[in-house]
């Protein structure tokens, strides 16, 4: 059985029929369990009422650094409330993204620690986004002792010797469907590298489609295309990596398998 550790079925892109279709899909392919990220408030309120409504979902909460502008203490509020449901198990997603010019950096840096503080009070890890922000990324990280909670570096996009960091930090390194491009050598050369107790799979569903449906909307179960990937590069079995990665986003998540019978 497979994790997808981070997909957006709360996108806008997705209507209740689109999502009903992806759910039954992956599932008929052992896809069971799935973090739908929030980015906003809106796509939190969205991502709490799926884990509500599906067996196997799980929610994030929290402010994307892109949508960080006009931050309120009410959201805050709001955010430290819906970390109480039994459902929401990470804040995030959360960061700083230098690849869009939307939100001044000293407001991306603000939210980006108010939340990790919120997150220290909670007691949850958090899931970052990092777009072309690696080297702060880390240095926030550690200023505001992120270890104590730790969490999911997202669609992992930096070197072997920043995932040793995050991993110093509890931080686990998820790949999502870049690792499959033929070009992707550092996604790839880090993923056959990262301990297989710090290791998740993705799809960032509807982005980020990994081969061989590149150009497509992406869906949870591609997901199973990063795993055959990490395999190959690994040289282990696909279903052993399956097994590896969903335990480990059990753990992290603090979660188990409601399909498995213990």
């Amino acid at each position: 059985m497979l994790f997808d550790s981070h997909c957006h079925l709360n996108s806008d892109k997705f209507d209740e029929n689109d999502i009903l279709e992806m759910i039954h899909t992956a599932r008929d392919h052992n896809v069971v369990q799935i973090l739908v990220p929030g980015y906003d408030m809106d796509s939190s309120q969205r991502a709490v009422e799926l884990a509500d409504d599906w067996q196997g979902l799980y929610a994030a909460v929290g402010i994307h650094p892109n949508d960080a502008n006009g931050a309120t203490e009410e959201m805050y509020q709001k955010l430290r409330d819906w970390a109480q449901l039994p459902h929401v198990v990470a804040i995030g997603e959360i960061g700083l993204d230098y690849h869009w010019d939307t939100t001044p950096k000293e407001v991306q840096f603000e939210v980006f620690r108010r939340q990790i503080r919120l997150a220290k009070e909670v007691k949850l890890p958090i899931v970052i986004h990092d777009r072309e922000a690696h080297a702060d990324i880390v240095q926030v990280l550690r200023e505001e002792g992120a270890k104590e909670i730790g969490g999911i570096m997202h669609c992992f996009s930096g070197s072997w010797e920043m995932a040793k960091e995050c991993m110093d930090m509890n931080f686990m390194i998820s790949f999502g469907g870049p690792v499959t491009y033929k070009n992707a050598k550092r996604p790839q050369e880090v993923a056959s590298k990262v301990p297989l107790d710090y290791l998740l799979v993705e799809t960032d569903s509807p982005y980020l489609t990994p081969e061989p449906h590149r150009g497509k909307p992406n869906q949870p179960l591609y997901v199973r295309h990063v795993a055959e990937k990490i395999a190959e590069l690994r040289g282990m079995e696909f279903e052993e990596i399956c097994r590896i990665t969903s335990e480990n986003a059990e753990r992290i998540f603090n979660v188990r398998n409601p399909f498995v019978s213990l």
